[in-house]
C-alpha cells in the first residue's frame, strides 16, 4: 500500500492552504486616512483609482470638522465622487453625528455605500485613537449600528489588534460582538506595525474558526516595514480582501507593491497595472513628494535608460 496521498487528498491539502478566492479585492484608504489634500486633488485621485479598477475606496472621514479641519470637505467629496456600477464609496464614521451626516447625504442621493465604524482591541488604544475607553466605545457602536443598519453596508475596524495587551481570544470576542450587531465585514487593523506573519496566521485561524460567516479585511501599517509580509500572510490564511494606499502614503501598505506581489503569486486584483501606476504617480504629484512604491520607482528607473519606452 502506497504512503503517497491520493489525488483527492492532494486536492484537499492544496485547497486548504490556498486563499478562498482567486481574486483579491484591494480597497484604498489613502483619501480617508492619508495626508490632507485640497478637494480637487482628492477627487482627481478618486477618479484615477476608479480608472485603475478599484471597487471599494475609502473616500473621506466624517469626523467633526471643527476638530479635524482636514476633513471639512467631506460632503464636497461625496457630491463629487464619480458614481459607477460596482464602485463602493466608504466613509469613516467615528461617532453618531458622523452617521447622521452620512444619512443626510444618502437622503440627498450622494451618500456613501459603506460606513466604517472603528473600535480598538485595548483600553489604551481606545483612549489614544478614539478618545474614550472600550465600554464607552461599545455603547457608541451600538447606537451607530442601530442608526445605520439597513441604510448602508456596515463595516468595522478592530484597531490595535496586535498591540500590547491584545490577544486573539479578545479580538475574536470583539468580532463576535460586532456580528451580533449586524456587522459582518470586519477589518483587522494594525496601525502600530506590531504584527508579524506568524501572529497574523494565528489570529486569522482564531477568527475563521470562531466566526466563519464573517468577511475579514487585512489592514496593516508599514511602520516597521512588514505590511506586505503581514498582508500576504493574511491572504495565505484565507482572507480575500485587503486595504492599502497608493505609494504607502500615511504609513499604510503600499498598493502598487502589494498588487505586484499578488500577481507574482498568481492572484489577481482586478486592477490595471498601468492605470495603477498612473494613479501612484498622481498621488506623488498631489502630495508633492516621492512615496514608497518600489515597483513604481523601479519601473521609472527602467524607463529612463536609453532605448526604454514607457509601458504604462
Amino acid at each position: 500500500m502506497s504512503d503517497l496521498p491520493s489525488l483527492a487528498e492532494l486536492e484537499e491539502i492544496t485547497g486548504a492552504a490556498a486563499p478562498a478566492a482567486a481574486e483579491i479585492l484591494l480597497g484604498d484608504c489613502l483619501l480617508s486616512e492619508g495626508p490632507p489634500l485640497p478637494s480637487e486633488a482628492r477627487l482627481a485621485l478618486a477618479a484615477a483609482m476608479v480608472e485603475a479598477g478599484y471597487r471599494r475606496i475609502g473616500l473621506t472621514s466624517l469626523r467633526d470638522p471643527a476638530r479635524f479641519p482636514g476633513f471639512a470637505d467631506a460632503e464636497v467629496l461625496l457630491r463629487g465622487a464619480p458614481r459607477r456600477p460596482g464602485i463602493v464609496w466608504q466613509v469613516l464614521c467615528p461617532d453618531l453625528m458622523a452617521i447622521r451626516r452620512a444619512l443626510v447625504a444618502q437622503d440627498g442621493g450622494w451618500g456613501p455605500e459603506e460606513v466604517l465604524l472603528p473600535i480598538a482591541a485595548t483600553d489604551a488604544a481606545a483612549e489614544a485613537l478614539l478618545g474614550e475607553d472600550r465600554a464607552a466605545r461599545w455603547s457608541r457602536i451600538g447606537e451607530m449600528a442601530a442608526q445605520a443598519r439597513g441604510r448602508f453596508t456596515l463595516c468595522a475596524s478592530i484597531d490595535a489588534a496586535f498591540a500590547e495587551g491584545a490577544e486573539p481570544a479578545g479580538v475574536l470576542a470583539d468580532a463576535e460582538r460586532l456580528a451580533e450587531q449586524g456587522i459582518s465585514r470586519i477589518a483587522i487593523a494594525d496601525a502600530e506595525g506590531a504584527a508579524t506573519p506568524p501572529r497574523v496566521r494565528d489570529l486569522i485561524g482564531w477568527l475563521h474558526g470562531g466566526l466563519p460567516t464573517a468577511s475579514f479585511i487585512a489592514r496593516f501599517s508599514d511602520r516597521r516595514g512588514t505590511a506586505i509580509a503581514n498582508t500576504l500572510a493574511a491572504i495565505e490564511s484565507g482572507l480575500a480582501e485587503a486595504d492599502a494606499a497608493l505609494g504607502g502614503a500615511g504609513g499604510a501598505c503600499c498598493a502598487e507593491d502589494l498588487a505586484a506581489a499578488l500577481a507574482a503569486m498568481g492572484l489577481g486584483t482586478g486592477l490595471d497595472p498601468a492605470a495603477l501606476h498612473r494613479a501612484g504617480r498622481a498621488a506623488e504629484q498631489a502630495l508633492g513628494q516621492a512615496l514608497h512604491s518600489r515597483v513604481l520607482h523601479l519601473a521609472e528607473a527602467g524607463q529612463s535608460k536609453p532605448g526604454s519606452g514607457d509601458p504604462t
